[in-house]
């Protein structure tokens, strides 16, 4: 099982409390990861990643294992303690201000 941690708006839009966990199969990666979370969450498909280039939310970022992940490719494997399950991957959303 795969843990997500979710900033605090889209707990509330999927109604969640605290981490999500997730299963996947295969290769764990972030497309994998968020495509487990949107079909367990559907009222979160469009929130985190665009729906027709499916690119992260411009105000959405990705962490895991104390790395920014936002940049790095969608089908890159996640870090092996995120595939076990020992570290959460974590989607934050991101504050903008001039």
């Amino acid at each position: 099982m795969i843990r997500v941690v979710l900033p605090y708006h889209l707990r509330n839009l999927a109604k969640v409390d605290g981490e999500v966990t997730v299963e996947v199969a295969g290769m764990v990666t972030q497309r994998s990861v968020i495509d487990a979370l949107e079909a367990r969450c559907p009222t979160l498909r469009g929130t985190i990643r665009d729906h027709t280039t499916n690119k992260r939310r411009a105000l959405v970022r990705f962490f895991a294992c104390g790395e920014d992940l936002s940049n790095e490719p969608l089908d890159a494997p996640l870090p092996a303690p995120v595939a076990a399950g020992v570290e959460p991957y974590l989607i934050v959303g991101a504050i903008a201000g001039g």
